[in-house]
């Protein structure tokens, strides 16, 4: 048989797993909405009137409207946006800050290695809910203020895994030989160690989205979340409990959206494990 490019089997192992398919679909759809919300949206989100407080799922409204007469479904789309930014933009941050703090600490070993380790144990006895809260009791609600606040919850658990694969690495024959030819250890380190790790990284970093978007509900729960009236799932949810069984839409389609994006990075993640395991490509 004709030899198959790295890049084909990776297509294919990707395409092959079928969920994993599906949760890019999900996940594309997701963020179309979110894009195009303010074309799609049928009402303003944050338009008020009270003659239809409370309203049924209904052709002029599909899903409802809340306490405030304002449209649950053009709240719902308004608030993909913010669950998207702070999912995605809280990992990358995570990312850029707790990759090169574990691969430093891994390879370096020593005082380093301890320091980091410190650092971990200490951040990481608190769940990330009750880290991100008492960021956001310091620094106040906000949408930028709840992306670095989940973002310092997962830095710690980011820079552990990435210190574990590093060590697994640091004493292969590769980077004894690229210390044998005089490369130093930030060369070493980015050129050699971190393609190496980073496939790890990002399936655990597509499963920590998921978890930043929950983070974020429960935030948003609690009131500390963005601030209203910009639309928030968790939020809206919160404000749906009062009259859960009066007008149990006002929480149901804000879980479900909850749900949907969740499941799909969770789907995703599992075709990427997929590619980066080699022993499941093909």
């Amino acid at each position: 048989m004709p030899p198959i490019s790295q890049r084909a089997l990776l297509i294919r192992t990707f395409r092959n797993n079928k969920t994993s398919a599906i949760g890019v679909f999900m996940t594309l759809a997701v963020v179309i909405i979110a894009l195009i919300s303010p074309w799609i949206s049928p009402y303003n989100p944050v338009e008020q009137d009270m003659k239809i407080q409370h309203d049924a799922p209904s052709w002029a409204h599909p899903f409802g409207t809340d306490s405030y007469g304002r449209d649950q479904l053009s709240r719902i789309l308004w608030g993909a946006r913010v669950s998207l930014v702070v999912g995605i933009l809280s990992v990358l941050f995570a990312m850029m800050a707790g990759i090169p703090l574990g691969m430093i600490g891994g390879y370096k070993g020593g005082r380093i290695d301890n320091l980091v380790l410190r650092f971990i144990d200490v951040f990481m006895s608190f769940p990330i809910v009750i880290l991100g809260l008492l960021v956001l009791a310091i620094m106040g609600p906000g949408l930028i203020k709840i992306v670095i606040a989940i973002a310092v919850a997962l830095t710690p658990r980011i820079a552990r895994l990435a210190r574990g694969s590093t060590l697994s690495l640091k004493g292969k024959e590769f980077i004894e030989a690229a210390r044998a030819v005089g490369q130093n250890d930030t060369k070493i380190m980015i050129i050699h160690i971190l393609p190496n790790i980073f496939g790890e990284i990002l399936v655990m970093g597509t499963l920590w989205v998921a978890t930043a978007i929950i983070v974020e509900a429960s935030l948003s729960f609690i009131g500390l979340g963005v601030r209203p009236p910009t639309p928030s799932w968790g939020a809206m949810i919160r404000d749906g409990l009062d009259q859960l069984t009066n007008a149990p839409w006002l929480s149901i389609f804000p879980g479900l959206a909850i749900f949907i994006s969740v499941f799909s990075f969770n789907l995703i993640a599992d075709g990427l494990r997929d590619i980066s395991d080699p022993k499941l490509r093909g």
